[in-house]
Parts: C-alpha cells; structure tokens; sequence
C-alpha cells in the first residue's frame, strides 16, 4: 500500500486553506475560490478526514475516502462540513474560532484487505462495509484508544451500525488505508 505524500510546503497550504474556509464557512463571509496550482493539492486521488478539536475535545470530524474532487477541494467541503454538520455535535460559533485546532488526515486510496489481522495499528485506518451500513477509523482512534488490531476491527464495524464481530462475515467487505496528519501547533 502507497504511503500519502504531500511535501511540508503543500502541507502549510492546505492547513492556511482549511483554516480560511473554517473562519469564512462560521462567518458566513464569501469563499476565496482561488485555484491552487500546487500540484500535490490538485491530486484527486487522496480522501481527507478534516478534524476540528476545541481544547483537545472533538467539536467536529467530516471526511470522504472516496474523494471525486481535488485534495484541496474536498478539505475545503470537509471543513465546511466539519463545522456545521456533523450530527454529532453543534456547529462550531464564531466565539470559538480562536480555541480551535484544525487536523487533516489525508488518505491513500482503499485497497481491500483480505487479511485484517495483518495489519498495523496506528499505521492503517479501516473501512468496513456491508449493505448500505459504513464505518470508517483514522489510524490514530486505535493508537489513542490503545487498541489492538482485534479491537480495531470491533470498533470499526459497531461504528458502521454492525455487530462487532461483523468483520468475520464473508459478506463484510474490509479495505485499509494510510494517512499523513498534519495539525495546526497549539
């Protein structure tokens, strides 16, 4: 599996974009749509995870792992999302925009895994499907949690809407990925 690589200068980019499209998005001031010529970001074959953390609690977390647009479009929409529709939490206010720390997960293509247990914690995020149920996991939320690839995998399915041991089902489909993190400083 290809590693992700987008060098530290396209990196700083899309951070300032996210950051932008943040303050905009929760100002309701207009986008700058400015095109980016930076090569790397005009990659459409990378999924991003856009993570929002006020305090180093979660305030929102929106991503795609199958991108159709460029990278740095689809940080811009996941930001956008991040801040406003996760259905898990209330959009981010205005007020809060100086305590928020933006986290972009960037991530390889997925590639089904037909062997789950052989892979690395902290190095592979899952996807886990079967019917219209879904459950996606950074490669982070495992080595947070200090999971085991076994728990991993529970996790991933009972995030999909599965029972968790739904990933020994031969009608479950498990695809891997890896990603590069970059996080705004604190």
């Amino acid at each position: 599996m290809p590693d992700v690589y987008v060098p530290p200068t396209s990196q700083r980019k899309l951070l300032a974009l996210a950051r932008q499209t943040l303050e905009d998005s929760v100002r309701g001031s207009l986008r700058c749509t400015d095109e980016f010529l930076d090569s790397y970001l005009l990659r459409g074959d990378y999924g991003a995870f856009v993570s929002l953390h006020k305090n180093k609690e979660l305030r929102g977390c929106i991503g795609t792992c199958a991108p159709k647009l460029p990278l740095y479009l689809t940080v811009i929409a996941m930001t956008e999302a991040a801040a406003s529709r996760d259905r898990r939490m209330k959009p981010v206010s205005a007020n809060e925009l100086g305590d928020i720390r933006i986290g972009i997960s960037i991530l390889s293509p997925l590639q089904a895994t037909p062997d789950p247990l052989s892979l690395s914690v902290g190095t592979h995020g899952l996807y886990i499907a079967r019917g219209k149920s879904r459950g996606v996991l950074l490669p982070q939320v495992a080595t947070e949690h200090g999971w085991d690839i076994q728990q991993f995998l529970k996790q991933t399915c009972l995030k999909a809407g599965l029972h968790e041991n739904a990933w020994y089902e031969p009608d479950t489909r498990i695809s891997s990925f890896t990603a590069l993190i970059i996080e705004e400083s604190s």
